[in-house]
């Protein structure tokens, strides 16, 4: 059964399922949990340009059907990644695709090349956090995110600028992770596509919130954050199916996967390779095990390649 999965003629994955940035840490934390070569790819805690303390407590909730989190990025910054959790890293069987995030694009593009210069393969352009806030330049336009965060993702020209300048300057593979806060994923989509980037992911969480009826205050210190797990996967599996059909470039669906037959579905609608993100605070060995679940799956359908798969939905 051939489960490798050929993102372009220079970057393939062994199998299709991946970990998602951000519910992973930088894969030391699982490794009494997991064998992490089983995995096809590794996305890494996003990483900034400088350390950064994340939002203030409370930033995180259980939600029905799903999680808020309002992390903020924390991290001790790219210095500190390649020092300390590169190493580690470097070592392991599946792909590492480290994601990157800047308020700014000179600092995209800084990330970048620091990490191409430590030789780094991969990154995911993260343009999509909804729990910080960014400087957008667009259209000649600045435009700064006070109250409800304003991200690259949610702007064409935005994000087109961003990936273009960082692929005139690296020869990383690029993939670019999609928000879903916005009226049309499939303009975003094409803009990104048009810029260079070698790869989508898609989506990113949904903003949120929650209210404690008894103190009357947000849930969440930051009062937004962004919601994840099963109640977002009819919408993520939606927006994956347009962007596929939208774009020539592969995309890696995600957004509620929670077992075998979601990741399934992705495929189905487009998806050469899936994502695990809220499902791993669930069950730390659920990547492996969807990966056994769609091993399974082909078995039973007499498919040989899970290549064959991928974008068969087929529509009445």
């Amino acid at each position: 059964m051939n489960l490798t999965i050929r993102l372009n003629s220079n970057f393939k994955l062994k199998n299709p399922v991946t970990v998602a940035s951000g519910t992973f840490g930088y894969a030391e934390e699982f490794k009494d949990f997991i064998d992490l070569n089983l995995l096809g790819a590794i996305f890494t805690k996003t990483i900034t340009r400088f350390p950064k303390s994340g939002n203030p407590p409370p930033r995180l909730v259980e939600t029905s059907s799903g999680m808020l989190n309002a992390i903020g990025l924390q991290n001790e910054g790219v210095e500190d990644f390649v020092k300390n959790k590169w190493p580690y890293l470097r070592k392991l069987g599946p792909k590492i695709i480290a994601s990157i995030s800047a308020i700014n694009t000179e600092d995209f593009v800084y990330l970048a090349r620091y990490l191409e210069d430590a030789g780094i393969e991969a990154v995911e352009l993260n343009l999509s956090c909804p729990n910080v806030k960014y400087a957008v330049t667009c259209s000649r336009k600045k435009f700064i995110g006070n109250g409800n965060p304003i991200m690259f993702a949610q702007n064409a020209a935005a994000t087109y600028n961003v990936i273009k300048a960082v692929r005139k300057k690296t020869d990383l593979f690029l993939i670019t992770k999609l928000s879903p806060n916005v009226t049309d994923i499939t303009a975003i989509a094409r803009a990104a596509e048009s810029a260079g980037t070698d790869a989508l992911s898609l989506i990113n969480t949904f903003f949120a919130m929650a209210i404690d009826i008894h103190t009357l205050r947000p849930k969440l210190a930051n009062i937004t954050g962004g919601l994840s797990g099963p109640a977002i996967k009819p919408l993520a599996l939606r927006m994956v199916y347009e962007a596929c059909r939208s774009v020539k470039i592969p995309v890696i669906g995600m957004g509620g996967i929670m077992n075998a037959a979601d990741a399934v579905e992705f495929m189905l609608a487009g998806a050469k390779a899936v994502s695990i993100g809220t499902a791993n605070f669930v069950n730390p060995h659920i990547a492996i095990d969807i990966l056994y679940g769609i091993k399974k799956y082909l078995k039973e359908k007499r498919i040989d390649n899970i290549n064959k798969i991928v974008g068969k939905i087929k529509l009445r």
